[in-house]
């Protein structure tokens, strides 16, 4: 069993561990496991193990959140000496000269970049694969580990990396992770918002426990209080497992673990009733259109000949969408102030993570556009609602399919700033209810 992050921080800064030898080991979990997973776009093993010895060597060692802790980079990110490909044989691929603002943080708190995770070409899809390799779901491989952090949730699931840096536009690190049977947190947009997907997107942890996660986002965010997690005060607790406006059936396994986390939280003391917003109309409407659009701004760098036959078509209605004006900030607000509106009675909104099993792993990127869309649209009712909103997420993991074996999970949402208050909730249900750590651990 891999030690979790949190654990292998501490025995290194104690001098019990030697960070060289952690990323050894990592490294080789990585080529004997990765050929079957498909985790990785490109694993740094040169690199990586330099990067550890450097660790070891530093000054300020005893006191690194994430001192040697092997960490997996979503392939959207820029690390010096390396490009983010983003899915994608279209984009540019000149190295970075110097670390981006995520990478930079994880090396200044001690972490050793491994590896850049594989994603769907522009992150737009909830299914990770590429021409050269397929994202699988640890626990069954036939079936996709989700997107568009994908890869990510793959290699934390396998036991491979402790942890994993993710992104988040419309589910892609909650997703994923849901899949998985992993803790991802996507944070308030006031938090670690990059802008992209017309500030829909934010970068967001996978972890195998809530600690680790804990850790992970509070050196993403530059904010240490976060990686305290104190037990969280008595807490009014919305729970609905019907789709926001669209209504589609929910799997039977899928509601069922909505209850059973309900009724620990209950026993914990928290009230539990059944409730949701007032979705408004206009809230699908306003999250698809910058779906579309805010790849579509992001495909302007790449050579639109060669995307793939799905992404041209995304792309194009995303032009098309931003050229009709449908891109309105109107949109929000009217959603932000439904969702001010439950939360005035609400403390947390707790719903499944997804609307639907995940689909099988194949080469989805070969397929047409609303081949694609369809089953993407069927299992993310409950995101990216989210995300347009700027609500802090986190999915926790409750169970496992008695039909396919695949993991169940539920999904918390916070207001802004509730962060803290998810993460305590989160790990009031992992005390109640341990869950397997990795599929290695199955």
């Amino acid at each position: 069993m891999v030690s979790t992050a949190a654990e292998i921080a501490a025995s290194v800064r104690a001098g019990d561990l030697d960070p060289v030898q952690v990323t050894k080991e990592a490294l080789d979990r990585i080529a004997a496991a990765d050929g079957v997973v498909g985790a990785f776009r490109r694993v740094r093993a040169e690199e990586a193990l330099a990067e550890a010895a450097s660790v070891a060597g530093r000054p300020d060692l005893a006191s690194l959140p994430l001192a040697g802790v092997p960490v997996a980079i979503k392939d959207v990110t820029e690390i010096a000496g390396e490009y983010a490909s983003h899915g994608s044989l279209a984009g540019p691929s000149s190295l970075a000269g110097e670390d981006g603002v995520i990478a930079a943080r994880l090396r200044a708190a001690g972490a050793v970049l491994v590896g850049l995770t594989r994603v769907p070409e522009l992150c737009v899809w909830p299914m990770s694969d590429t021409p050269d390799g397929i994202a699988r779901n640890p626990w069954d491989p036939t079936y996709a580990s989700g997107g568009s952090s994908g890869g990510s949730a793959a290699a934390v699931a396998a036991g491979l990396v402790p942890l994993a840096h993710g992104t988040d536009g419309m589910g892609s690190v909650r997703l994923p992770a849901a899949m998985c049977g992993l803790v991802g947190l996507k944070p308030g947009a006031d938090v670690l918002a990059e802008g992209g997907w017309f500030g829909m997107s934010v970068h967001g942890p996978l972890a195998t426990t809530v600690a680790d996660a804990a850790l992970l986002v509070s050196v993403l965010a530059s904010d240490p209080a976060l990686a305290v997690v104190s037990p969280p005060p008595a807490s009014r607790i919305g729970m609905s497992t019907t789709v926001p406006l669209l209504h589609t059936p929910v799997p039977r396994e899928l509601v069922a673990a909505v209850s059973q986390a309900a009724g620990l939280l209950a026993s914990a003391g928290h009230s539990v009733s059944p409730s949701a917003p007032r979705y408004p109309a206009t809230m699908v409407l306003g999250m698809t259109a910058r779906w579309c659009a805010g790849p579509a701004r992001q495909a302007a760098g790449f050579d639109f000949g060669r995307l793939q036959r799905r992404t041209r078509t995304h792309v194009r209605v995303g032009r098309l969408i931003e050229r009709m004006g449908l891109i309105r900030s109107r949109t929000r607000d009217r959603w932000i102030s439904r969702a001010s509106e439950f939360f005035e009675s609400h403390d947390v909104l707790m719903t499944p993570t997804l609307s639907h099993w995940p689909v099988k792993a194949g080469r989805w990127h070969e397929r047409r556009w609303l081949t694609n869309v369809l089953p993407s649209t069927r299992l993310a009712g409950f995101t990216g609602q989210w995300n347009l909103a700027g609500y802090p997420a986190i999915t926790v993991p409750v169970g496992r399919s008695v039909r396919s074996g695949l993991p169940t999970s539920v999904q918390l949402v916070a207001r802004p700033g509730g962060e803290s208050l998810l993460l305590g909730l989160a790990a009031q249900l992992e005390s109640a209810n341990p869950w397997p750590r990795t599929s290695r651990s199955n």
